[in-house]
């Protein structure tokens, strides 16, 4: 099954540039509509469903964060990710408290755009790596309205919590798997989420008796 995903953006070439890399580099990921305005983009929602919104914050009429409150409010299982110029921290704030799963800056959103969709599709939460004076673990631990997934853990996630009971930072952590900390960040609030475990020690208790640890 595909990730069907919408577009909205008032630009065409920016639709028409994510349409491009997508059908280039993700067979897995399917655009099943596009819209130019937040009004639009409710109405295209009424007739068919998407897996995940891509939403611009500027857009005519409703803006991206109204619109997308539209559609959680009529869709309560809708992924959005943000897509915005803007790299400020009290945007990147708003857009996750108004209920975004991921928020790309428009300057990358090519190089991102793929494991955005992918990340958000598995109902984690994304940040574009270009932001690195935001805290997305801090953001959404305080202002986030979080649910809470159950998802099996990820390969990824293995990996960062064998690397955390054997007392690997983050900053070794990024090292030896070649991410960003702000990405290790996001992982461990993600294994925090999934296994409600919050404190380190509890973590390390989980490796173990899981044999996680090498």
């Amino acid at each position: 099954m595909p990730i069907k995903i919408i577009i909205v953006d008032d630009h065409a070439l920016v639709i028409e540039g994510l349409k491009a890399v997508l059908k280039k580099t993700a067979a897995d990921i399917l655009v099943v509509g596009e819209a130019f305005s937040g009004n639009q983009a409710l109405k295209i929602a009424q007739k068919r469903t998407a897996d995940i919104y891509v939403l611009d914050i500027t857009l005519p009429g409703l803006n991206g964060l109204e619109t997308m409150a539209r559609l959680i409010r009529k869709d309560n299982k809708a992924k959005v990710i943000i897509l915005s110029m803007h790299d400020d921290a009290s945007t990147i704030k708003k857009a996750f408290q108004t209920g975004a799963f991921g928020y790309l800056v428009k300057e990358s959103v090519t190089e991102d755009i793929v494991r955005a969709l992918r990340t958000v599709y598995k109902g984690q939460y994304y940040l574009s790596p270009s932001v690195h004076h935001v805290e997305l673990a801090d953001i959404i631990a305080t202002s986030c309205n979080l649910k809470t997934h159950h998802n099996d853990l990820t390969s990824k996630e293995k990996e960062i919590i064998q690397l955390i009971a054997e007392g690997s930072g983050n900053k070794q952590i990024s090292h030896d798997l070649k991410i960003s900390i702000n990405t290790v960040k996001v992982h461990r609030h993600n294994i925090a989420l999934k296994l409600n475990i919050h404190k380190q020690t509890d973590l390390v208790r989980y490796a173990i008796k899981e044999k996680i640890v090498r």
